[in-house]
């Protein structure tokens, strides 16, 4: 009898501690949870969530940059976005507002900032002042790719990314370097084998997966939930670039090979036609950026800086790809008024569109309009005396930033995909002697023009 009643005292105490268990359980997340911020709060003078571990640790990184001149900036995706969409209430709250937190109390793991490294002056000791405010900091370096041309200086390390953890929140600031496009770039984020994997889910960061290059931006200081913060100026624009940011460097060490193999032409000739060539492709790339259309390197001049990070001299011409979707009806009206006139135009919108223009001393400027089915892109060509239209097959590619002739351009993220398609396995050897019509391994016939379309696809020949 004394075991049975041994037993039911343990079981209501069991039931008991459970009750109560379930009871905190209830009261954590209905109170102390939305009171420790996990939630949102819209209402004025509330100050839920600025005790999130979140928010302090921002705080403590705010401090810390602004105590020593470190001049970063908010390039946060998350957080841009939700300010962007209230950009005009946060203008106008105040420092020191003591509204909720509305945005770096949002629960994640990272919060993203960007230093321009060309602005840092003091970067010795920031280490240790970081980590004595509770910081636990990692510097990830390597080769700066801007002196990869220049063979005494090649390897050089550059610091690429800072992580500071505080607690379980970490704050990635992503370095940006000055290029000579007058554009920001970052650099990959690699893991050396020293570096513990461990120390934040790298993964999941939002930068460095790839290299990335940015428009220079104009900044703003605002006030996001009390602090004093610098965003770009136009949140939006900056947003549009993230997720088509990702950045190819030229293969310097595989040009050095190449000409190595193959002398580089210095001849009087070959120089002027690389300035004239460079001179007509930063007209063209204003234009174009003038109208607002995407453009990419193509044909000759893609085969140029993928195998020689150069101009072919004796390729005479310029070569440009656009999507038939960014065509505009203005774009030849542009380059005239540019100073390029028409030399001639061939195939319509709808069917194998192809512009060229008339550079200075014979260059042309040849911009080839591609379009899309389902498992390929293709451009068109056009024989002016027969009327026969080709076509050149390419299989799907989207576009990636890269550096050319001091500028930053596009070029297809899937290059040897691209460029082999275009001139084949061979495309290493050098070929003077190219036939349009049967040279290309990706040319195939499309048709020929009816005569009573003639004068419409065909003008200025």
């Amino acid at each position: 009898m004394s075991r049975i009643n041994k037993n039911v005292i343990l079981a209501l105490l069991t039931l008991t501690s459970s009750a109560f268990l379930l009871f905190q359980l209830y009261y954590y997340k209905h109170y102390l949870s939305a009171k420790n911020g996990a939630g949102l709060s819209k209402s004025k003078g509330s100050r839920i969530g600025f005790d999130s571990i979140q928010w302090r640790a921002v705080k403590k990184f705010i401090m810390l940059t602004s105590s020593q001149n470190v001049p970063v900036f908010l390039i946060d995706p998350l957080l841009l976005e939700l300010i962007n969409k209230n950009l005009e209430q946060v203008k106008n709250t105040s420092h020191g507002s003591t509204s909720g937190c509305n945005f770096f109390c949002v629960p994640r793991d990272f919060t993203a900032f960007a230093l321009q490294y060309h602005l840092w002056k003091n970067e010795e000791g920031w280490f240790q002042i970081a980590e004595n405010m509770g910081f636990q900091c990692l510097k990830i370096e390597s080769k700066d790719p801007r002196l990869d041309g220049i063979d005494s200086l090649s390897g050089t390390e550059i610091p690429l990314h800072y992580i500071c953890k505080l607690a379980t929140h970490a704050i990635h600031l992503v370095v940006f370097h000055e290029r000579s496009g007058n554009y920001l770039w970052h650099g990959h984020l690699r893991l050396k084998g020293h570096i513990d994997r461990k120390f934040i889910p790298f993964r999941k960061l939002q930068f460095g997966r790839y290299a990335g290059a940015f428009d220079r931006p104009e900044l703003q200081q605002i006030t996001v939930d009390g602090l004093e913060v610098l965003i770009p100026k136009d949140p939006a624009h900056f947003l549009e670039e993230v997720p088509h940011s990702r950045f190819i460097e030229c293969r310097y060490k595989e040009a050095r090979a190449f000409f190595q193999q193959y002398l580089d032409d210095n001849t009087v000739e070959a120089v002027a036609f690389r300035k004239r060539a460079k001179e007509l492709l930063q007209l063209a790339a204003r234009t174009l950026k003038k109208l607002g259309v995407r453009f990419w390197l193509s044909s000759g001049t893609c085969l140029g800086w993928y195998r020689q990070c150069s101009i072919i001299p004796y390729s005479k011409d310029v070569d440009l790809g656009i999507f038939i979707q960014d065509y505009k009806s203005n774009i030849i009206s542009a380059f005239q008024d540019a100073g390029l006139p028409l030399k001639h135009k061939f195939g319509k919108v709808e069917d194998s569109l192809e512009l060229s223009f008339q550079g200075k001393d014979d260059i042309k400027l040849d911009i080839f309009f591609f379009y899309e089915e389902t498992d390929h892109m293709w451009n068109g060509g056009t024989q002016a005396k027969t009327g026969k239209k080709f076509k050149y097959l390419f299989p799907k590619f989207t576009l990636c930033w890269t550096e050319f002739v001091d500028m930053k351009v596009h070029v297809p993220c899937e290059t040897i995909e691209y460029i082999e398609a275009n001139y084949g396995k061979t495309w290493r050897t050098p070929v003077k002697t190219w036939d349009w019509k049967r040279s290309p391994p990706n040319v195939q016939p499309n048709g020929i023009w009816p005569v009573s379309e003639w004068d419409e696809v065909i003008q200025l020949y």
